[in-house]
């Protein structure tokens, strides 16, 4: 894909409102690794290749192994993931596809077996940041590896 634009140069001030949306999430009090495997799974349902290459690389420098990058595709099927991690890639799903069906209550349920109220706000955030940059990505020709430089 060609590169469109630069757009942390050609608008300094909508990047770091971007930045200080990321700078919430990572500080947050959410686990590093689970927002790893969101921000990842939200970025294969919207085939933002720059972000899987970011944040598979985030999540192994992060400690999370090879084998549950491999399936996070398929977490429904593979017993690795915790509960509140599930229910977590569930929202996480729901609200990337939200035009699909919503966020299904049965997810939005699950999820509060988990999370307060304030780690649910800060969970769709990180969901709604991780939308935001892959849509920023493709929009704007950002291409994987993440460290090619622009074209």
């Amino acid at each position: 894909m060609k590169r469109r634009l630069v757009h942390h140069q050609a608008n300094p001030q909508a990047f770091q409102a971007m930045l200080q949306l990321e700078k919430f999430v990572r500080t947050s009090g959410l686990d590093d690794r689970l927002l790893e495997l969101i921000k990842i799974r939200a970025s294969q349902l919207n085939g933002c290749a720059y972000c899987l290459d970011m944040h598979t690389r985030e999540a192994r420098e992060k400690g999370e192994s090879e084998q549950r990058l491999y399936l996070l595709n398929a977490w429904r099927e593979a017993a690795m993931y915790t509960d509140a991690e599930r229910a977590a890639l569930a929202l996480a799903e729901a609200v990337t596809l939200i035009a699909k069906e919503g966020v299904p209550e049965a997810v939005f349920e699950e999820v509060r077996k988990h999370f307060s109220e304030a780690e649910i706000v800060s969970l769709l955030m990180a969901i709604n940041t991780i939308n935001a940059w892959n849509r920023l990505a493709i929009a704007t020709g950002m291409s994987a590896p993440a460290d090619l430089p622009a074209r």
